[in-house]
């Protein structure tokens, strides 16, 4: 079979300035204090905080393609705090203070990722010039002020301003229609692919092995009584540790055992050419903040440092069965989409006749309850972190540096989050899981199309937003 070109994954990876080439695949069986599956940001980060607390740690890493393939050297640049589950809801089940708690440690993330990727000297092309979350309507205003208000109520309305539609224009950018927006300084772009192929180089350094085009294919805990390891399996040889991480996101849906412990929901992205300076003089953007938006049907944006307009959002189908294929990165439907969204957005672009040069997509891993998960069980040696639901540059951070402390058995602020331990409900089997999905999916849209048109906010109260909610 001829190589695969990964740099046609993404831009992200075309662009890393790092040889794509695959590291070597495991050949026969092997043992280790502690195997990883994953090399993306969650198996990584685990690594490195693994070896950074015990340097002689046995570390390996198996990845079905190479570091960074998945969403890691995919996403939409966002190196955020906040998760897509809400403070609200963090705090019915979990009381108010634990998810004040939990939402401080994924603030603290973002400054974690920049001290760490300095200290290794991993070029992220890190700018930190801040959120943004736009309404663009009045249909979408009330939403961002009620979020405005629920970060006061949990302490955290030093961090945020609430802009009218004038003081966003002044001092960030023009977005046209824009309403109102909520700004926040605790928030970077990053290169991800930079940053996770500058990663997997960081922990190598430290003597992590990871073997390449080597695909996880089950796993099994230790069996104590009987003094059996936990073991990760693979066509080409059976890895054997005292701990076992699975820390494969949404990839780990191809494992019979967890395969409805998440489904893979797709993101898509466009990205411009190079933008010409007249272009950026009308848009403004100096600071490159990362942007958001209260749609239900999620957009996110960023700038790129060659001074490219990132536009990402989801919308491309839930298929039956919940199956990973290469194909699915790109729905002509949806990336057509997310091009005039960006024109609707920023109408310079249309009468500038702005290129778009790149499209991509990937998918991401939503558990039912849209609730992430650190998991680790001393008595099987097993381990896991999943369920960012597109928060996962930040967030993956927090998991990998939180099961590492976990392993190692240090009691920290992180091992106390409610985010360790917790146990979503499995997504329903077929055909009831593609039913509700696709009803989701297709009815959220109409509730977008519906407030734009009215120009009323959703009233939270329709079956689909209750579905989205739960």
């Amino acid at each position: 079979m001829p190589a695969r070109d990964y740099s046609k994954v993404s831009y992200w990876l075309e662009t890393c300035s790092d040889s794509l080439e695959p590291r070597p695949a495991l050949d026969g069986s092997a043992t280790a204090d502690v195997a990883i599956a994953g090399a993306g940001y969650t198996g990584l980060w685990t690594a490195y905080y693994l070896l950074r607390a015990q340097p002689g740690l046995r570390v390996v890493i198996l990845e079905r393609d190479i570091a960074g393939f998945g969403a890691s050297g995919r996403n939409g640049a966002w190196c955020a705090p906040g998760l897509n589950i809400s403070l609200g809801r963090l705090e019915q089940q979990h009381g108010h203070e634990a998810a004040r708690a939990t939402y401080e440690a994924v603030l603290a993330a973002v400054d974690e990722i920049g001290t760490v990727t300095a200290a290794e000297g991993i070029d992220v092309e890190w700018r930190r010039g801040g959120e943004l979350e736009i309404a663009r309507g009045p249909h979408e205003t009330p939403a961002v002020e009620a979020e405005y208000r629920e970060l006061e109520r949990f302490g955290f309305g030093d961090h945020y301003q609430l802009l009218t539609a004038d003081e966003l224009t002044a001092d960030h950018l023009r977005v046209a229609g824009a309403t109102r927006a909520l700004f926040t300084p605790d928030a970077a772009a990053v290169h991800p692919g930079k940053l996770v192929r500058g990663l997997a180089r960081a922990v190598e350094r430290r003597g992590a092995t990871i073997y390449e085009q080597t695909e996880v294919t089950d796993f099994s805990p230790a069996d104590r009584p009987v003094g059996r390891k936990p073991t990760l399996a693979t066509p080409r040889g059976t890895v054997t540790a005292d701990v076992v991480v699975l820390a494969a996101e949404a990839y780990l849906t191809r494992l019979p055992r967890l395969h409805r412990s998440l489904i893979p929901v797709w993101s898509l992205i466009v990205l411009t050419e190079p933008l010409p300076d007249e272009v950026w003089a009308e848009i403004g953007w100096a600071r490159h903040e990362l942007i958001g938006s209260p749609r239900y049907t999620v957009v996110y944006l960023s700038r790129t440092a060659d001074g490219r307009l990132l536009f990402g959002g989801r919308g491309a189908p839930y298929r039956f069965g919940s199956p990973i294929r290469d194909e699915y990165d790109h729905h002509a439907p949806t990336h057509e989409l997310l091009r005039n969204l960006a024109r609707e957005w920023f109408p310079a672009l249309r009468r500038h006749n702005v290129k778009f040069t790149h499209a991509w997509g990937g998918p991401l891993g939503m558990p039912r309850d849209w609730h992430p998960t650190i998991s680790y069980e001393p008595g099987t040696g097993m381990a896991t972190a999943r369920g960012y639901t597109g928060h996962g540059v930040s967030t993956s951070n927090l998991a990998g540096r939180t099961l590492a402390e976990l392993i190692v058995g240090a009691q920290t602020e992180r091992t106390a989050l409610p985010l360790v331990g917790h146990h979503s409900r499995n997504w329903e089997p077929e055909p009831l899981r593609w039913l509700g999905v696709r009803f989701t999916q297709a009815a959220l849209g109409r509730v977008d199309r519906l407030a734009e048109q009215s120009g009323q906010p959703p009233r939270g109260r329709s079956l689909e937003e209750w579905l989205a909610r739960h």
